[in-house]
Formats: structure tokens, C-alpha cells, sequence
């Protein structure tokens, strides 16, 4: 026994390093073939090899390792975990591009003939599950790259190995077979999907085909067997977690197959069973990962984190993709009309490092899952969006999207720190996607996708055109899906900054381009709009201009300190919104995150003198409207006419009835003035214009913007013709 553990050990070094290796290639079988019998008990090797020779004794390599191996005492439990380690290294080097052409050959000689002569995977399915877990896994882990291997090669896959599914997926829960053979088949597309080469699509059909009839019957008795089943959770929840883990690699291997397979269908299929799971008396992290499974599922990112590489060729369009996307979205509206938000759980208690307990004696921190409240609300904006692109009856989807929206609101504004606001419900998304630029961006143009669907779909209704086109912009702004108001929510959550925005151009992890390109478009014919919505905005927030000056840094000190500017510095003059929603309204709004001065110093009610870098603000004159009458013209510090008290003023009854009369006088009159935020987004997208253009010039911008450039230019022409600036 001692022989073979040594020589075991100086193979393992020598592949480990890629090493030649002298000796006949059926010797090293003999050393790597496990022995288990029938009921999963390890036997011991013969230290004699098949011929009655004494085993041959490898050279070491010339780089000695100064790892010791097994002693020579190690049991046959130790010995089989060496066996897997040296044939999963050995798959490992083979599937390398590092790997030396002649040592590359040598290996796979090897493994060629273990797969043929000793039935490795029938021996490794014996040991699922095994009492010694690191065992089991290594096993798993072991089954699925040889698995892979033999796909690579072209070598069909054994009928054992299908009936070995068919017969592991039907076992009960508890012996724990159903948790290994979904782990095994999880490696294997995992690795298909990680190839680099251009087979892809035949591996996956190889693999698949066989399969699509065992797991299309498996998942509906097993989310069965698995409620009933909760009360052994270590073996449930095991199972539970490697099937959704299952269903998103399939998912994510559907686009290199043409048309996909019936078991890479079965995500959207079974999505009513997953939805069903976050209910059930299961760990918090549970119905996390089911909500996160199906969200990028919608958002077509299923298997983004494999680093997988690009399709190989153009294949045809997927002929059932949209039709399980809708669905699927189907099924998400349903579970929310029936009560799922008013059922979900979401954890009071903030997450800690390593899991979600508090170690004995520590400090519980209250807070809510921010994770589980990005992907829900994500979850149903992303399904109301595909919802729309599928059915464009007009009123019929302004009545869903107000009624989906009250819930989604209802749900978020007791969850929320700070709390949400009545008066300002589009607020919801800067709010509570304020830590994830890429969520808030697919968010956002999710909302605008929904803005553009239902506009297209019909007229505005009601007999006059104007007044309609105001009634449906204060509905969109009740319900928190206003376009103009999302994207100033985005543009504050960044501060405005056009740096930050060229580097969401550039990124490709975003989808701010699309959706950039999208509201630029809009903006172009519904100004009106955009006008009324920055009246608005300006009624609850001082109004500024902005100049090419460079900023003070002093100033961005009044952010956390505010100063009264006294009765020399110019005051503001606010309607009845004004400082009401000032005073209540969440900093996280129109506030820095990256370290930017903010647009307005929200401990106080006044004007602010705070800058952006690059850029100073200054005191703009008021706009001319109904609240300013009677109280006198204000200004600059100096200038005549009277000064707005610094008090802030009574919250209105009824915001969406202001909001709505904001809007029916600018698309009545069309002569509404906002120089307050429409003079600093357009500034901010001006400087965006300016920076394209200079790297557009130097030939540094990743790809074609003329464009965009062209966009850009419109809404400054635009602006500057109605004499917004």
C-alpha cells in the first residue's frame, strides 16, 4: 500500500506541472481506476499492477514540490480523494491551452482508456451521496468534467449514465442522490458554456437531447415532493437550490442552440412553481435567489457571470423566445394580483458577512433587503414593459400600469429610508436603485420602454388633446413612471456630473446608451412635457443656473452646514409645493454619491450657492407665474423687490392636482419656462456633447456616436430656440 500511495502522489505532482510521463500509459490507469463497491464502501488497491509486474515507480519531476503527499498509512478514504484529484488535474491540463502538444496527447490517452476500461462514471456514481461530504463533492465535481471530456472528444456518452439520471431524479429527497445529480449536470453546461471554442451547440445538443425527457418529468412532482418535504430542510433546500441553479445555466445556454431544446424552456415554463417557493417556510435566501433567477431571466442575463464567449456565428432568431418572455411576464403580474407583495417577506434585518445570523451577543441591526427590493421592483417593471410590447390595447394598459404601480409603491414606501413621499412618487427609483447603477439603468428604460408602448398604442384619450395629454402625465406621475421625472431622478443621482455619464456611455455593463437614445428621442417631440415636469420639480427645489465657472471647493462644506445667507443674499421664491417636499424629500434624490457637491443643501430651505466641479451655480430669477404675484420681483443680492421669507411653506392637498395643472399650461400654452433643472440638464447634457465630440475627434470613443452626437444637438438647438437658457 505504501508503493501505491507514493507513486500516486509523484503522478499528481507531475501533472499538476504538466510534466511528460515516461511509462506505458495503461500502468497509471491501474493507479487511477477508484474501487467502490455496489453500496458505496471504498476497497483497497492491490499494490500490484493488472500483469503481476510490480507498479512502476514515475521519476519526480524536475521542480520538486515541497508539499508532503499521504502518508503511508492513509486509508483507501484519503487514497480515493488523491484518485479524483489527480484525474480531475488531468482533465484540467488536457482542456488547457498551456498544456505541451505531446504531454496534451498523453493525457488524454490515459483518460480514454479509464473511461473505456473501469467504467470511472459508474464507479463515481456510487458515492452520491456519501457520509464524508468533501468525498461526494469532489466526486460530483470529478463525474462532471469527464463528462464534459467525453463531449470534447466526441466519445458517446454511456447509456448507464442517462439511466443513472432517470433513476437518481425519482429517488426521494432524502437520500440525497437528487441534490449530487443536478450538482453534475449543472457542471457540465457550466463548462460547455465556459469553452472558448466554436462547439458549443454540438456539445449541448449531445448532452441535452437524452435528458429533455427525464427532467421535463422531474420538476413538477419534485417542487411537489419538496413543499411536503420542508421539515428536513438539509436535504430540501440542497436539492431546491442545485435545481434553480440547473434551470438558469439551461436558460443561459439556450441562445447557441437552434430551435433550443425542450428541458432549456423549462425556466419560463416553471416559473409559476418558482414563484411559488417564495411563500414557503424556506430561508430568507431562498426566495432571494428565486426572484433573482427569474429577473435576470426577463432581463436576458441568465449565466452573465460565466464569462462565457460570444456566439460563434449568427444563428436564426430563437422562434419561441418571445413568447415565453411574455409568459413569464404573465406569470409575475399574476402572482402580483394575487397578493405576492402584500405577502413577501422581506428581512428587517440587515445583512451580515458570511450569512444572515448575528453571532450570540452581537447587536441586531434593523434594515430591509435592499438586494430583494432591487429585484422585485425590477422584477415587475421589467414584466409590465414585456406585458405592453405584447398587448398595446391603450386604456386597457394605463388602467394595469396604475394599478400594478399603486402596489409596487405600496410595497416600497414602508421600506424605504427615508421614507418614500406621496407627493413625489417618481422618486421611487433613484431611491431604492441608488447603490446599482446597472439595476437603475434597466429600470429606467424599462419605464420609458412602458411610456413609449402605451403612448404608441393610441391617442391620449378625452375629447380635448391638450387637456388629455396633461390628465395622462399626471397619471404617469401618480403612478411613479413619469419619463422626465425618471430621468432627472437619474441625472441627481449622479449629480449631474457628464463624467459620470461618458463613463456610462463607454461601459458596456450598462444599458444606459439604449436608454439614453431612447429619451433623447422623446425629448425631441414632447418638450412640452419636460417643460411642465421641470416647473415642477423647480416649484419644490430652489432654482439655479449654471456657468463654465470652476467651483469653490469651500462651498461643498455648506451641504453639511448650512449657513443662513442672511438678508443680503438672494432669497427664493417657491409655489405652494416649494419647500414642503424640500423639507421631506429623501437626500438621496438630487444628492451625490460619488463625492460630487450636491444640487441643493436640503438642511435648509434656501437657495444654495453649492457647485459642481467644473461648473458654478448662481441664482437664477424666478419664474414669472401665479405664486409669484404680489410678492414682489426677486434676484440678485442688491436688486430691487422684495424677499422670499426663508419659512417653508404648507405641503399641498393635493400635489397631483398642481403637478396636472403644471402640465395642461405647458401643453396648452407652450410657452412654460423652467430655467432652474431644465438649465442645468441641458448644460450637463451640453458638456456630455462636447466630450463625445473631442474624443469622437481623436478617434478614442469605442464606437460610432455621430449619432448620438446628432441628438445632443438637437436638444441644444431645441432649447436655445424656446429661450429655456
Amino acid at each position: 500500500m505504501e508503493a501505491f500511495s507514493e507513486v500516486l502522489d509523484r503522478l499528481y505532482k507531475k501533472v499538476l506541472l504538466g510534466a511528460q510521463l515516461e511509462n506505458e500509459s495503461r500502468d497509471y490507469v491501474s493507479y487511477l481506476s477508484p474501487l467502490v463497491s455496489s453500496d458505496g464502501c471504498l476497497a483497497s488497491p492491490s499494490p500490484r499492477s493488472p500483469g503481476g509486474q510490480d507498479p512502476p515507480q514515475p521519476a519526480s519531476p524536475d521542480t520538486p514540490l515541497n508539499s508532503r503527499g499521504p502518508s503511508p498509512k492513509a486509508g483507501a478514504q484519503e487514497r480515493m480523494l488523491l484518485q479524483l484529484t489527480v484525474i480531475q488535474v488531468m482533465v484540467t491540463r488536457v482542456l488547457s491551452a498551456e498544456t505541451a502538444p505531446s504531454c496534451k496527447e498523453k493525457y488524454q490517452e490515459i483518460l480514454n482508456i479509464l473511461l473505456k476500461s473501469s467504467e470511472v462514471d459508474l464507479q463515481l456514481t456510487r458515492l452520491f451521496p456519501n457520509r464524508d461530504k468533501l468525498l461526494s463533492h469532489l466526486a460530483a465535481k470529478c463525474l462532471g468534467l469527464l463528462l464534459y471530456f467525453q463531449l470534447r472528444e466526441k466519445v458517446p456518452l454511456r447509456d448507464s449514465w442517462v439511466a443513472f439520471c432517470r433513476t437518481s431524479l425519482g429517488e426521494p429527497l432524502a437520500s440525497g442522490r437528487v441534490a449530487c445529480c443536478l450538482w453534475v449536470l449543472s457542471a457540465v453546461v457550466k463548462e460547455i458554456l465556459k469553452d472558448p471554442g466554436a462547439q458549443k451547440t454540438e456539445s449541448l445538443q449531445r448532452f441535452l437531447a437524452p435528458l429533455d425527457a427525464v427532467l421535463g418529468d422531474f420538476c413538477d412532482p419534485f417542487f411537489a415532493q419538496c413543499l411536503a418535504n420542508l421539515r428536513a430542510p438539509s436535504e430540501g433546500i440542497a436539492a431546491l437550490l442545485a435545481l434553480l441553479d440547473l434551470l438558469e445555466l439551461l436558460a443561459a445556454s439556450r441562445p447557441h442552440v437552434r430551435p433550443p431544446q425542450p428541458c432549456q424552456r423549462l425556466l419560463f415554463q416553471k416559473a409559476a412553481r418558482v414563484l411559488d417557493v417564495i411563500a414557503w417556510p424556506v430561508p430568507a435566501f431562498v426566495g432571494r435567489k428565486c426572484i433573482l433567477v427569474l429577473k435576470k431571466c426577463l432581463l436576458g442575463k441568465v449565466g452573465e457571470d460565466l464569462g462565457s464567449s460570444p456566439l460563434p456565428a449568427p444563428l436564426p432568431p430563437d422562434p419561441h423566445l418571445e413568447m415565453d418572455m411574455a409568459a413569464l411576464a404573465d406569470v409575475v403580474l399574476q402572482a402580483v394580483d394575487s397578493g405576492l407583495l402584500r405577502t413577501l417577506s422581506v428581512p428587517g434585518q440587515a445583512p451580515h458577512f458570511g450569512g444572515e445570523e448575528v453571532q450570540p451577543g452581537a447587536d441586531r441591526v434593523p434594515g430591509t433587503d435592499q438586494v430583494m427590493l432591487r429585484s422585485v421592483s425590477l422584477l415587475l417593471i421589467k414584466s409590465l414593459e414585456v406585458r405592453f410590447q405584447h398587448h398595446a390595447a391603450a386604456i386597457q394598459g394605463k388602467d394595469d400600469l396604475q394599478r400594478f404601480m399603486a402596489q409596487l409603491l405600496s410595497f416600497l414606501k414602508p421600506r424605504l429610508q427615508p421614507a418614500l413621499q406621496c407627493n413625489h412618487p417618481c422618486t421611487w427609483l433613484s431611491q431604492v436603485f441608488i447603490e446599482q447603477d446597472d439595476d437603475m439603468l434597466e429600470a429606467a428604460k424599462a419605464s420609458l420602454g412602458i411610456y413609449l408602448q402605451l403612448t404608441r398604442a393610441g391617442d391620449t384619450p378625452g375629447k380635448d388633446r391638450q387637456r388629455g395629454k396633461a390628465a395622462w402625465a399626471c397619471d404617469l406621475h401618480s403612478s411613479g413612471c413619469d419619463p422626465h421625472c425618471i430621468f432627472l431622478s437619474v441625472l441627481g443621482s449622479v449629480s449631474f456630473d457628464p463624467t459620470t455619464l461618458l463613463d456610462f456611455l463607454i461601459s458596456s455593463e450598462t444599458c444606459f446608451l439604449e436608454y439614453f437614445v431612447w429619451y433623447l428621442k422623446l425629448l425631441q417631440t414632447d418638450w412640452a412635457h419636460f417643460i411642465a415636469v421641470c416647473t415642477y420639480w423647480d416649484g419644490i427645489t430652489p432654482e439655479v443656473a449654471i456657468s463654465d465657472d470652476r467651483p469653490d471647493p469651500s462651498v461643498t462644506q455648506e451641504r453639511h452646514h448650512p449657513v443662513d445667507p442672511g438678508p443680503g443674499a438672494a432669497g427664493s421664491v417657491q409655489g405652494d409645493m416649494g419647500g414642503a417636499w424640500l423639507a421631506q424629500a429623501p437626500r438621496s434624490i438630487l444628492s451625490p454619491r460619488r463625492g460630487a457637491p450636491s444640487l441643493v443643501a436640503y438642511d435648509s430651505s434656501d437657495d444654495s450657492e453649492e457647485e459642481l466641479p467644473g461648473q458654478r451655480l448662481s441664482h437664477a430669477e424666478p419664474r414669472a407665474g401665479p405664486e409669484t404675484q404680489g410678492m414682489g420681483q426677486t434676484g440678485q443680492a442688491g436688486e430691487g423687490g422684495g424677499q422670499a421669507p426663508h419659512s417653508r411653506p404648507v405641503a399641498p392637498k393635493d400635489p397631483a392636482g398642481c403637478f396636472s395643472a403644471a402640465c395642461e399650461a405647458a401643453t396648452t400654452t407652450g410657452s412654460a419656462s423652467a430655467r432652474g433643472l431644465c438649465c442645468r440638464t441641458v448644460h450637463c447634457l451640453g458638456h456630455l456633447h462636447r466630450a463625445v465630440a473631442r474624443l469622437q475627434r481623436r478617434g478614442l470613443f469605442p464606437y460610432n456616436p455621430a449619432a448620438l452626437l446628432k441628438l445632443l444637438r438637437h436638444i441644444e438647438v431645441a432649447c436655445s430656440r424656446r429661450g429655456t437658457l
